[in-house]
């Protein structure tokens, strides 16, 4: 498996998205696997504000954005697989929303219809087929998330390619709620590079391996507690 995992988060390596998205790249590297890991902050991605659609009707398959992205095109049409990883905001930070946007050039300008729903497909030459997504967030419920996983998939449907799962951290400052992790957070950390290595080995992240890597920390009135205390 060639990967390339990109992570959305602001605070770079220093945030709760690495902190999960870290094991999970460790588990797949121990199966084999090959991931290249690349910062959404970093690429300072443009927006895609061109409302002509040049990557689609004018030069199709050609973003006309001369940034960073540029740079990253290539490498993702030579993966085959492809992690996005980022925290829940409203819902999604600004340079991982702006990345997302920028994959229209991967996709063919020829519009089919299955299930009922008009989708697209990836371009000749564009190796990706499948992709996997790893988000947290700071409340209490894994259905906080569910946006994400529900736009994740969504883009993998337009693409006509393999939604590979999602790996769920709710409450993920509690993985490591002072200086060290504690023994449930490493538990969640142990889960989550085990879901790594399942997704290079068996193709899949097995639902209980999920499981163990969203399962509550504390209980939901605790940690209302302990937020609320600031208010």
């Amino acid at each position: 498996m060639n990967a390339i995992a990109i992570n959305g988060s602001p605070r770079l390596d220093r945030g709760h998205t690495a902190r999960v998205l870290t094991p999970v790249i460790e588990g797949m590297v121990d199966a084999g696997g090959e991931v290249e890991l690349v910062y959404a902050s970093r690429l300072k991605a443009r927006p895609c504000a061109c409302g002509e659609m040049h990557c689609w009707y004018g030069r199709p398959g050609e973003c006309p954005i001369q940034d960073r992205m540029q740079v990253l095109y290539p490498r993702l049409r030579a993966a085959d697989t492809l992690i996005l990883a980022t925290p829940v905001y409203i819902p999604l930070p600004g340079d991982m929303q702006n990345v997302i946007n920028r994959l229209c050039p991967l996709l063919e300008p020829r519009l089919e219809t299955r299930a009922g729903r008009t989708r697209a497909r990836l371009r000749a030459g564009v190796a990706l087929r499948r992709i996997a997504l790893v988000a947290v967030g700071g409340w209490w419920e894994r259905a906080n998330l569910d946006l994400l996983v529900d736009i994740v998939k969504e883009l993998a449907a337009n693409a006509s390619i393999e939604f590979a799962g999602a790996v769920l951290r709710p409450h993920a400052n509690l993985i490591r709620p002072g200086d060290a992790v504690s023994p449930q957070g490493q538990r969640v950390l142990d889960a989550a590079r085990q879901a790594g290595y399942e997704l290079v080995h068996d193709g899949i992240m097995h639902p209980d391996t999920l499981e163990a890597i969203s399962r509550p920390l504390i209980s939901e009135d605790e940690l209302r507690r302990r937020y609320n205390q600031w208010v």
